[in-house]
């Protein structure tokens, strides 16, 4: 079965048909996007990834700006939420005490700035985060 083929049914050349009174998203506002994109790395502080995930699954069709904010914010708190894990095991053997306070700074400091660039319109790209979510 082929992309878009109904099952049993021949093959849709328009694509996947959508339920009855079911709209795609709309595209936002660029000032909304700046928003949002705002709202998502202050989020990431405060709620680690719970946040940038949230917006990412429910924001991520509404524009490119908002798209490439959530997926960068989101790759970022998952990685630092990894390094809390790690830093958190390692102070069994005393270097995790030094990490975490560290690694807290980093992410205030971090999504500060991602929150200041996305206000102003800019894209950002965190430091030391992982590409676990490509575009």
């Amino acid at each position: 079965m082929t992309y878009g083929q109904q099952p049993g049914g021949p093959q849709n050349p328009n694509g996947p048909q959508y339920p009855g009174g079911y709209t795609p998203p709309q595209q936002m506002r660029p000032e909304d996007q700046r928003l949002w994109a705002t709202l998502t790395h202050i989020g990431g502080i405060f709620f680690n990834f719970v946040a940038p995930l949230v917006a990412y699954l429910v924001l991520r069709d509404r524009g490119n700006f908002i798209r490439e904010h959530t997926r960068v914010a989101l790759n970022f708190h998952i990685t630092m939420g990894i390094a809390y894990v790690v830093s958190g095991l390692l102070t069994v053997v005393l270097i995790g005490a030094v990490l975490l306070p560290l690694i807290v700074v980093l992410t205030l400091v971090f999504g500060i700035m991602a929150a200041i660039a996305a206000n102003q319109g800019q894209f950002y790209r965190y430091p030391l985060s992982i590409e676990f979510i490509k575009q």
